[in-house]
């Protein structure tokens, strides 16, 4: 993956966090979690330094 990419992608986990956040279907939510660590482990994959958000 190229850096841009790298960093859509750390955009698109922090989309995913927020409306995991803010739905209030129980089903919504851990589905919304399963696709955060799908994302932030292929991420974790091409930039092993990652460890997640900076909060």
């Amino acid at each position: 993956m190229t850096e841009r990419q790298l960093m859509e992608q750390e955009c698109q986990i922090a989309r995913y966090r927020r409306l995991e956040r803010e739905v209030t279907d129980p089903l919504a939510a851990c589905l919304l979690h399963g696709i955060v660590e799908e994302l932030e482990a292929e991420l974790r994959k091409e930039r092993p330094d990652w460890h997640g958000p900076r909060d």
